[in-house]
């Protein structure tokens, strides 16, 4: 599904697939739908997915469109086996184009001028080496995964102890989720989420892009945090706003477990590789930086909630 290249492509939205076939065309179709100004192009990488999204993303048809942005290039890259969702990203950037790079999740939908105005945004802020925009819920709720502090130990402590739930507003507490900070504006945080991440290029190719060391889960989190080490900003603009369902490859969410269709299997690797991600993130970035006896309470505390995690799904 080759459309006429076009020079000068602003964006490239990569979208990694695996069993979301509905949602993914629905996510394509929103993109179509709603970019009015801005040349683009879509890069589909599917993980081998068993539901059809193949053959229905080989079907896909473009509907015509008045005023509406260019789509420069349609692409679908076929993957044999589950890769992961950093190496299927990868894979994705080496076969891109535009300005800016767009990590999307296919259990997202892009509402009215998001894109085009995430583009405007990072134009006109060239220290800012990613962005988000709201990403919003099922529920309405931010999905706080797009708003995030790292997670020093302090910071996690107070997350998991609910310390941060009791003090929402308070600096000392809320660093994990940044709950201190205005959501009405837009302001510079700590990460975002692969759900929705627009990143420079030039940001990108000098983090030499996704950490393939993480399967899934954890790999948006390094990635921002090595723009960080490098000077990059990371801005939260809630102008600009998406409707993410999440987790509904891994099924164990429980906002999204009824568009779920994975299996036993699927939802034992999604557990397991968050909190593998967990640990590598610590071991990566923190293991050198804080006294044994708490990286050892910290690897405890991941491999409790790991444990419970397992529990509360039946695996």
């Amino acid at each position: 599904m080759e459309r006429a290249n076009i020079n000068n492509i602003d964006i490239s939205i990569i979208i990694v697939s695996y069993n979301t076939k509905d949602l993914l065309l629905n996510c394509i179709r929103s993109i179509v739908d709603t970019v009015k100004k801005t040349k683009y192009e879509i890069i589909v990488v599917d993980n081998a997915s068993t539901d059809g999204t193949c053959g229905a993303i080989s079907n896909f048809k473009f509907q015509p469109r008045l005023n509406r942005g260019q789509i420069s290039n349609f692409k679908l890259i076929k993957s044999d086996k589950n890769i992961g969702y950093s190496a299927a990203n990868n894979i994705g950037v080496k076969q891109s184009k535009g300005r800016f790079v767009l990590f999307l999740n296919p259990d997202t939908l892009i509402y009215e001028k998001t894109i085009d105005g995430m583009v405007k945004f990072m134009d006109e802020n060239e220290k800012v080496g990613a962005a988000t925009c709201f990403v919003e819920l099922p529920n309405k709720e931010l999905d706080d995964a797009a708003h995030r502090g790292f997670p020093t130990p302090w910071r996690a402590f107070s997350h998991f102890s609910y310390l941060s739930k009791i003090f929402p507003q308070q600096k000392l507490f809320s660093g994990y989720s940044l709950s201190h900070l205005d959501l009405e504006h837009s302001h510079d945080i700590d990460a975002c989420a692969g759900a929705f991440m627009i990143v420079r290029r030039e940001a990108g190719e000098e983090v030499k892009w996704w950490d393939e060391s993480f399967f899934w889960y954890g790999e948006d989190l390094d990635f921002c945090y090595r723009l960080k080490e490098k000077g990059w900003k990371i801005f939260f603009v809630p102008d600009y706003k998406i409707l993410h369902y999440k987790g509904v490859s891994g099924g164990i969410k429980n906002i999204s477990r009824h568009l779920s269709i994975a299996d036993k299997e699927t939802k034992t690797q999604a557990i397991n590789a968050r909190f593998k991600a967990m640990e590598v993130f610590y071991n990566k970035h923190y293991q050198n930086k804080y006294p044994f006896i708490i990286s050892s309470l910290i690897k405890t505390g991941i491999k409790s909630r790991w444990f419970m995690s397992r529990l509360r799904n039946q695996i």
